[in-house]
């Protein structure tokens, strides 16, 4: 048997020692993913996060209110909690007021979206503060200012990441939320996958994304930061374009971005449009929307946190800090930047500019009313929804063939009073 066991060891010993045994047993440890598991001292579970801001408000009501908003369709039901922070909180003084919304947890991945949300609603309550931050200073800041905060848009998304899917992005039926906008929606690029960027059946298809849109037009807000995680930049439109728009609006969104850069990010920070600096266009954006739709001003997407280190397959350590120096020094840098935005925006921009837009820029598409039109059909009539979908597009046909056709009539009607006007001219000019 003694000598059964040493004959062993010793094939053993030489199949270890060949080059090609060696290769290919450590190419099997290669493969062999290394999964980081949610780190529980450092995040707080979906629930109790939203019950930290629940309590916070509770505790708060001069300055905070809370709301939760659902909606669903096809049986499909989603819910986005809203924070709104007011040092007066009168609900008529929101358009006399600078708006500022704020998006966090967009995707279910991010977890350090969200804790960053806590943070900066802590602050806002004033239980916690930032290092170096004159607290008088900041109030008078805000005394002028609205803000509103969605610290989970993906709540369902974020759920199926608690059960351990936690490279899952997308919502609870596998819809990317920020691929489901109108602006450029549907179009997929050569290295499209459809696990990252399944963009729905159409656009809004999605309950948060209608809610998010209701939101956004009713607020109408002068800035608008979508937080997301994954590398460490400051975005600002276009994603779907390879460009940053030409208005003037354009510049202070830059110099806004290079202060936020220089002072928070240490400037690390990749600066410019999404199309343009990432490296790859994305189509139906919530923060194109923003911009092209909605008109707002300054429209953000910040990255503020990736670990370009970690393994494609390993999401949590991906997208979040995985230990308690990482974690603090991100929620700080980037709860002070969100502050220099509340303190730097209102200077950037006449609060009143957007009420004094020209009425043409506040006209909503054919194309976005009809969206809007069924898409409250469709959560009343689940069972006719086919019958929407199809007739979708007809409407919009007959629609702009009445336009032209009313254009082509007033146009020859007009035509037909000035050659009457000048026959009459010609008539009364014969001697008699």
């Amino acid at each position: 048997m003694a000598g059964l066991f040493l004959l062993f060891s010793f094939f053993l010993s030489f199949f270890a020692s060949s080059p090609s045994f060696s290769s290919v047993y450590a190419d099997a440890n290669l493969t062999q993913p290394s999964f980081t598991r949610i780190n529980r001292d450092l995040y707080h579970s979906s629930n109790d996060l939203i019950e930290q801001i629940k309590s916070l408000v509770h505790r708060h009501p001069d300055k905070l209110t809370v709301e939760t908003i659902k909606a669903g369709n096809k049986g499909y039901e989603a819910e986005i909690t809203v924070v709104t922070y007011c040092q007066s909180r009168k609900e008529s003084d929101d358009k006399s007021k600078f708006r500022i919304l704020l998006s966090f947890g967009q995707h279910g991945r991010e977890l350090i979206t969200s804790e960053l949300a806590l943070r900066i609603l802590s602050i806002l309550s004033e239980e916690q503060f930032l290092p170096k931050m004159d607290q008088a200073s900041l109030n008078s800041n805000l005394d002028n200012v609205v803000i509103k905060v969605v610290p989970m848009e993906n709540l369902n998304g974020r759920k199926l990441v608690e059960a351990g899917d936690l490279c899952e992005r997308r919502n609870g039926r596998g819809v990317d939320l920020n691929r489901n906008w109108s602006v450029d929606w549907g179009k997929k690029e050569k290295d499209y996958d459809p696990y990252e960027e399944n963009p729905g059946t159409a656009a809004f298809s999605e309950p948060e994304t209608q809610i998010m849109r209701k939101l956004a037009i009713s607020f109408d807000p002068h800035i608008w930061v979508n937080v997301h995680s994954g590398m460490e930049a400051l975005f600002m439109p276009y994603d779907h374009k390879n460009r940053t728009p030409d208005e003037l609006s354009s510049h202070r969104m830059r110099l806004l971005l290079e202060e936020l850069n220089n002072v928070h990010c240490h400037k690390r920070c990749m600066i410019g449009s999404g199309g343009g600096s990432v490296g790859y266009l994305a189509h139906g954006t919530a923060t194109d929307y923003m911009y092209d739709v909605v008109r707002v001003p300054m429209a953000f997407t910040f990255e503020i946190y990736g670990d370009g280190t970690a393994s494609a397959k390993d999401c949590f350590k991906m997208f979040n800090p995985v230990d308690l120096t990482t974690f603090k020094k991100v929620i700080n840098d980037w709860s002070a930047a969100c502050f220099t935005i509340f303190k730097l925006g209102p200077r950037q921009l006449d609060v009143h500019s957007k009420s004094g837009a020209s009425n043409m820029d506040k006209w909503v598409s054919i194309d976005e009313y009809l969206d809007g039109y069924l898409m409250g059909r469709r959560s009343r009539y689940e069972k006719k929804t086919e019958v929407l979908e199809v007739g979708m597009q007809e409407i919009r046909t007959y629609f702009r063939l009445f336009l032209l056709s009313s254009v082509l009539l007033l146009f020859m009607f007009c035509s037909r009073i000035s050659k009457t006007k000048g026959g009459r001219q010609i008539v009364s000019a014969i001697p008699l």
